[in-house]
């Protein structure tokens, strides 16, 4: 990268709430968090000069497209703003921070707007699960299942054990962790749950199987929710930094990213990589090319990761793709505790997508928002001490689409 985004501000929705109870829907989710973040980043919305959406199911789920258009709707003093919507699956909103960065980088804008939002819980639950099935490849992912995502993150698990082996007591560990790390985060969907001894185990009442492979608990929360981030230039950050009294040192910023897609069918993937030490090696070199932006070479850079747990699979498989451990061992990172809060690496402090949510569009500003927190000390209750430099790693689908980012500020 020539030089790094700024992150002015942002602002997260409670993701243990449901928008269509109160009569309300997307459009509101949407309007609190762009009026928020633009709150958080002391910026007035006439010095916006862009607006980036991410969404990836508003047509099924509300019949509702054109979402560039709807901030303005919402906004209005944001009119006359150019804005466009970006899909990717899950990682539909990590598509819409690069394409803010790309203008920014290019001079085109100073000041950009990102917003990532979807509502999932106004239809019933078996509707909103075939919706998302679009994420994959309709008709010819060729799994016999009744819920494709936890067959296909199933499947993962099973490569896993038919490569190195795979205790499930460290799936089920990773489950506890961010469940238990969500309690801590005041906007988490599930941070009023309760469970028991059995909760953690392969008990097929306390734990039942959904797929092959998926127990209830390996699940992230589908939920409503939106992010909004304001990006701007080193150039803007530093006026605006001036002109708020703040250090620019101390502002958060994305010096790093890397951005990698391959094809929809989820067996696919694990064919191609029949023979490689990774079991996803685009998500390997997306990784490594966020890492080489940033000018850093491993993970010991890093104090904190916001990674895409859709299932504790994924958390598995990012677990070794950062090279924490050697490929196929990340049970050796969940068992020794460098993923827990005070341990080498905390991984999703903030309860990742099992713990705190997963509105599918709006995950992955909500994984900059708090890389961006976690780095200028904002984090709060659930706040890794010192921690400086973070990385997200984002993916939609199963896994075609991965974008990772590296977050850091300037303060030693």
């Amino acid at each position: 990268m020539t030089s790094p985004t700024y992150i002015l501000g942002g602002h997260q929705t409670d993701f243990a709430r449901v928008w269509s109870r109160n009569g309300q829907d997307l459009s509101d989710m949407i309007r609190e968090s762009a009026l928020g973040a633009l709150e958080a980043a002391r910026v007035e919305a006439g010095v916006v000069q862009s607006i980036h959406v991410g969404n990836a199911f508003g047509e099924l789920q509300r019949n509702q497209a054109h979402l560039g258009a709807m901030v303005s709707s919402v906004v209005p003093a944001l009119w006359g703003v150019p804005a466009m919507r970006h899909e990717g699956a899950c990682a539909s909103a990590s598509l819409a921070i690069l394409t803010a960065m790309a203008e920014i980088e290019a001079g085109r804008y100073d000041c950009v707007l990102v917003v990532g939002a979807e509502e999932l819980k106004n239809l019933p639950g078996d509707v909103s699960s075939a919706n998302q099935n679009a994420a994959g490849w309709q008709g010819r992912e060729g799994i016999d299942c009744r819920f494709l995502w936890p067959a296909a993150f199933g499947m993962m698990g099973f490569e896993y054990e038919r490569r190195y082996g795979l205790d499930r007591r460290y799936l089920n560990r990773i489950a506890e962790l961010n469940y238990g790390n969500a309690k801590r985060n005041p906007l988490a969907q599930t941070r009023k749950w309760a469970f028991d001894a059995a909760s953690f185990t392969d008990d097929d009442e306390a734990n039942p199987v959904i797929e092959p492979g998926t127990r209830r608990q390996d699940c992230g929360q589908i939920t409503d929710g939106a992010c909004a981030l304001v990006l701007a230039s080193g150039r803007f950050a530093a006026e605006h930094a001036a002109r708020t009294g703040q250090a620019l040192d101390r502002l958060p910023k994305i010096t790093g990213w890397g951005h990698r897609t391959v094809g929809l069918r989820a067996l696919d993937k694990l064919e191609r990589s029949r023979g490689d030490a990774y079991v996803f090696p685009h998500v390997r070199a997306a990784i490594t090319d966020a890492w080489s932006r940033a000018g850093v070479s491993g993970p010991e850079a890093f104090d904190v990761l916001e990674t895409h747990d859709c299932f504790t699979t994924t958390e598995y498989m990012a677990i070794d793709h950062f090279g924490l451990t050697e490929p196929g061992q990340s049970w050796r990172a969940v068992e020794s505790g460098d993923i827990e809060m005070g341990g080498r690496l905390p991984v999703n402090p903030s309860g990742g997508l099992i713990g705190g949510g997963h509105p599918v569009g709006a995950t992955g500003a909500r994984m900059v928002l708090d890389a961006a927190r976690q780095v200028s000390g904002q984090a709060g209750d659930y706040q890794v001490a010192g921690a400086r430099r973070a990385a997200t790693l984002n993916i939609g689908g199963s896994c075609a689409t991965v974008v990772s980012f590296v977050v850091e500020t300037g303060v030693a």
